[in-house]
């Protein structure tokens, strides 16, 4: 059983994940780990939800040895060494709580908690018991995002002068859509969590980091049709996110968040510079990874598209553009355990999104800008 992060050099015993979470977790996080298995030397030992009949059947698919009902039984399971979070949001912090205090490795979908003191607490832990851990950021994974990642590294466009970010999709535009956990703010729903938790993360890597934000969240659609009863459930949580933000070079940053668009653009962040242009588009409203193009300008020339080296690749890609990026970030997070080492993204990095999480909540509330802890960057832009 593992307990901490061995040295470099170590030969270690297969590693046994958990999977908890039915949703994200069975189509994406149990595939996943179990495409790396071979490689890795992994076997999901188990997978873990509520619904017990459900879980059983889950297992059986995926043959999984230990269906699970609690957090409780599975951490009891011998030979398991990780676990892999993919629940709701409001789950996450006393899960992830018990896993840290179990000694397993930890691996957690985004937004890692309801609050930045939570995300904080979560970190110091892990960090206290020499655990490794990691947040599903895969935008950083994906290839389009890695190559625009070099091109401002390496200065393409100069100074900057301005970035934007449009994220309008049609997901949740069906006021029938039925109600669930995403409905209710303090239960980590809305667009804010589900994508702003994104974009502050790949803020970060990108560009540095914020110095200052102001916030604008709108609930659109007020009320959904429970799945069971057909009755209208109150909805509080925002589908609309608009956020003015600065980095520390006092370049603007605006970003508009939807998930209640018809027909919206699709996902696209525009960076303009002293010498020209990068625009990263993907117009695809059934997959937010498959789509996205590369296109680059200089000074006064026009966009072109900028092909993706073959080094930057998935090695293999599937109908659901979440899996191969999910992936990437499981190998690291598996070869940060292999190797004793330290992953990113992590819990520094899901700490410091869901502070701005937090800051764009209380800006909302406040109707006001509001600095940004520099000190809070974790200082990480290259991985």
């Amino acid at each position: 059983m593992i307990h901490s992060a061995p040295g470099r050099g170590f030969t270690m015993a297969r590693i046994g994940i958990g999977i908890i979470g039915t949703g994200f977790g069975q189509k994406i996080h149990l595939p996943g780990f179990q495409a790396l298995a071979e490689a890795m030397d992994l076997q999901v030992l188990a997978v873990l939800g509520r619904d017990g009949d459900r879980i059983a059947q889950v297992a059986r698919q995926f043959d999984v040895p230990y269906p699970c009902t609690s957090i409780e039984q599975l951490l009891e399971i011998p030979g398991l060494g990780a676990v892999s979070i993919a629940s709701p949001p409001f789950l996450h912090y006393e899960q992830a709580m018990a896993t840290i205090a179990a000694g397993k490795h930890l691996l957690c979908e985004k937004p890692v908690a309801l609050a930045g003191f939570e995300a904080y607490r979560l970190l110091e832990a892990a960090t206290a018991r020499s655990l490794i851990h990691a947040v599903d950021f895969e935008f950083r994974c994906i290839p389009e995002w890695q190559l625009l990642h070099e091109l401002l590294m390496e200065g393409a466009v100069g100074a900057l002068h301005l970035v934007t970010v449009d994220w309008l999709v049609e997901g949740r535009a069906d006021p029938r859509r039925p109600w669930s956990w995403y409905a209710e703010r303090e239960r980590g729903g809305g667009a804010l969590g589900s994508l702003g938790s994104h974009l502050f993360d790949y803020l970060g890597w990108l560009f540095g980091p914020l110095t200052r934000l102001n916030a604008r969240l709108d609930t659109l659609i007020h009320s959904r049709p429970d799945p069971v009863s057909g009755d209208w459930l109150p909805v509080d949580s925002d589908d609309s996110c608009q956020l003015w933000l600065e980095l520390t070079d006092g370049t603007p940053v605006n970003a508009r968040l939807c998930t209640a668009t018809w027909q919206g653009t699709g996902h696209r962040l525009a960076v303009y510079g002293e010498r020209g242009s990068l625009v990263l588009a993907n117009d695809n409203q059934k997959d937010y990874v498959h789509g996205f193009k590369l296109q680059r300008a200089n000074a006064g020339g026009v966009l072109e598209p900028v092909e993706v080296p073959e080094r930057l690749r998935f090695e293999r890609t599937y109908p659901d553009g979440r899996l191969a990026p999910f992936i990437a970030i499981a190998r690291r997070f598996l070869e940060g355990i292999r190797e004793g080492e330290t992953v990113v993204p992590s819990l520094r990095e899901g700490a410091y999104a869901q502070l701005l999480m937090d800051l764009a909540q209380r800006s909302h509330r406040e109707q006001v800008w509001l600095e940004v802890p520099v000190e809070a960057f974790p200082g990480e832009t290259s991985a």
